[in-house]
């Protein structure tokens, strides 16, 4: 059952290198004795490693957003590793020289690179020897930004002495080289080392540039006090819930001190076995859109004193200045204690008419694969439907998905642009979030994303990179509480900036305040922060977990996801299922996978503390 169920795959946090898969940081290892093993390798490899060169300040790379990506494969026997690691922390082009092997210069390379701005190029020593390889590099440099990684011998340094480059130079040229030096790059990994000798006229004894690690590690639970045999429950725990059907597949994350060590996907796709799910997948994460979307544009927005907190809802919103919310403040409404009904059932509404199988101009709005919303459904009659609803129970707390609707609405107005792409300036694309976004049909193949339901009743299809919420869905897919899909470490990064009270990469998002006031207890009346949800004080609800600390906040999602970040225990806890296919399923809940799961770190953790 258990080799069934519980089919592996690349990217874990488990640091070793299982080359019959896709080679990248993998669950290969799980035993203590053997990682601790990887773990001094990857030590001596940190300890060997020293960044030259860097006297623009390149390293650790900033500004994502502002560069385009490209690896050039040389024929370095680790390209695969070296490359997976890259694209953790930005999208990296993999281009493969070998067509152009043939010729005595890689002029045609270096065009092909003329729309990238930043060049990585990493080679051996004995590469490093061969003059077409040096003049590529030197030529490159000369209009680009060009990062070099040298693994090897050092005496290989006197071929760069004529390049002004970055250059990390591993003196190892093994696997963990490949994994480490790329972290070194974006800045997972420290610069601490100098040259402790004399390599050329240029590289001489106590040449080097220090960095602070300033993006998130992706290495073995041993580098943070973590035993590995203590987190092997996991596996457990999930292979019972793909037995017993809480979903096909599941994707685990956990950061610990700003470093991921376990990332793991287990299952399928679907229940028929055919595509394993894979750590880089795609999921709907439902009402995590309200943390990950919603509440960050507002935290930028009161942030710029554009939006207050305690103004009323009518201020922002015209439309709702002769309506029951009118009066109703925008605190009230992250706190979900504005007195909004919890849910409104708008595919229950549509009828004959509203909707078409082809698109046209009377009917624009793509619902799902051959369904068509008619023109401005949304508008004239879900939006109206909404703000006029009646206000029952202001001051206590209802949980409504109305709330981040208007929260959406507001956000657009005062930022005068959608927030689908408000979110992606502003965050996804300067953090390195690759995947996360709405829409991602429009952005990826259909084999990227994890389908959820079988929709047998409004859609009549199965539902592959369109949002599972037929509010969100109806709304075109771009909505304030629904509709954002990511990848497990897409949601570790944005955690890892909050965790850091606002920064990451070298950069500043928010203020500490902002992000204490946004994920601490705000409310009188519930557990809730501003957006955000938390631990509940009331232990007999054991939420979100039974060893949850007072400090954790995060969020779940109705297809199975789960997001929690305890700032005692400098610890991230993601889990991404697609409990809805191929219908809506309550075992996830009943056999509590997530909650388990999230013990079982917890323990872990805290058994290192001692």
């Amino acid at each position: 059952m258990e080799k069934k169920f519980m089919k592996k795959n690349s990217l874990s946090g488990i640091f070793a290198i299982c080359l019959t898969a896709v080679i990248t940081v993998t669950a290969c290892a799980q035993d203590h004795k053997q990682n601790q093993s990887r773990l001094n390798k990857i030590s001596q490899v940190v300890k060997s490693t020293v960044l030259l060169n860097n006297y623009k300040k390149l390293i650790p790379v900033v500004g994502l957003a502002d560069r385009r990506f490209v690896s050039i494969d040389l024929g370095y026997s680790n390209q695969i590793g070296f490359d997976s690691l890259l694209n953790k922390y930005a999208q990296v082009l993999s281009l493969n020289a070998a067509k152009y092997a043939d010729s005595t210069t890689l002029n045609d390379l270096e065009d092909d690179v003329k729309f990238y701005s930043t060049v990585v190029v990493a080679l051996t020593s004995e590469m490093a020897r061969n003059g077409k390889y040096i003049n590529f590099i030197e030529s490159l440099a000369r209009n680009k930004e060009v990062i070099v990684a040298l693994f090897g011998e050092g005496s290989a340094l006197s071929s760069f002495d004529q390049i002004n480059a970055p250059l990390v130079w591993s003196a190892e040229d093994n696997e963990e080289a490949a994994l480490v030096v790329p972290q070194f790059i974006f800045g997972g990994i420290a610069a601490k080392q100098m040259l402790t000798k004399n390599y050329s006229t240029k590289y001489v004894k106590g040449t080097g540039y220090l960095t602070n690690a300033t993006r998130l590690k992706y290495t073995v639970p041993e580098d943070a006090d973590v035993n590995s045999n203590d987190l092997k429950e996991i596996d457990a725990i999930v292979a019972e819930g793909i037995a017993k059907k809480a979903s096909p597949g599941m994707v685990v994350l956990v950061a610990k001190d700003g470093k991921v060590i376990y990332n793991k996907a287990f299952g399928y796709h679907t229940y028929d076995n055919v595509q394993a799910d894979k750590v880089t997948d795609i999921f709907d994460l439902a009402s995590v859109t309200k943390t990950t979307a919603t509440t960050p544009s507002v935290m930028r927005l009161v942030e710029q004193q554009k939006l207050k907190l305690d103004t009323n809802v009518g201020y922002y919103i015209a439309k709702a200045r002769n309506t029951p919310m009118n009066k109703i403040n925008v605190r009230e409404v992250m706190l979900h204690q504005a007195g909004f009904i919890p849910y409104i059932p708008f595919h229950n509404y549509v009828k004959e008419g509203d909707y078409s199988r082809d698109s046209s101009a009377a009917y624009p709005t793509k619902v799902a694969d051959n369904y068509y919303i008619k023109k401005d459904f949304f508008n004239d009659f879900m939006w109206p439907k909404m703000l006029n609803s009646p206000i029952k129970t202001r001051g206590s707390y209802v949980y409504s998905d109305i709330s981040m609707y208007v929260m959406q609405d507001i956000v657009e107005h005062i930022s005068e642009m959608p927030e689908d792409q408000y979110v992606q300036e502003q965050f996804y694309k300067p953090l390195g979030m690759q995947t996360a976004g709405y829409l991602p049909r429009n952005r990826f193949t259909k084999d990227r994303i994890v389908p959820t339901e079988d929709d047998k009743v409004f859609r009549k299809t199965l539902l592959e990179g369109y949002v599972h919420d037929q509010g969100a869905a109806l709304k075109g897919g771009v909505a304030g509480h629904a509709g954002l899909f990511g990848s497990a470490n897409d949601l570790a990064i944005y955690n890892q900036m909050l965790l850091n009270k606002g920064t990451y990469g070298g950069e500043q998002y928010f203020t500490p305040q902002t992000v204490q006031m946004f994920t601490s207890k705000q409310s009188n009346v519930s557990r809730r922060g501003l957006g955000f949800d938390r631990y509940d004080p009331d232990l007999t609800k054991k939420y979100p977990s039974e060893l949850a600390s007072p400090e954790t906040y995060g969020h779940t999602g109705y297809t199975g996801i789960g997001v929690w970040t305890d700032p005692s225990r400098n610890m991230i806890y993601i889990i991404l299922t697609n409990r809805v296919h191929p219908t809506v399923s309550e075992m996830l809940g009943r056999l509590n996978i997530r909650p388990r799961i999230q013990d079982v770190v917890n323990r872990a953790i805290d058994k290192g503390k001692k």
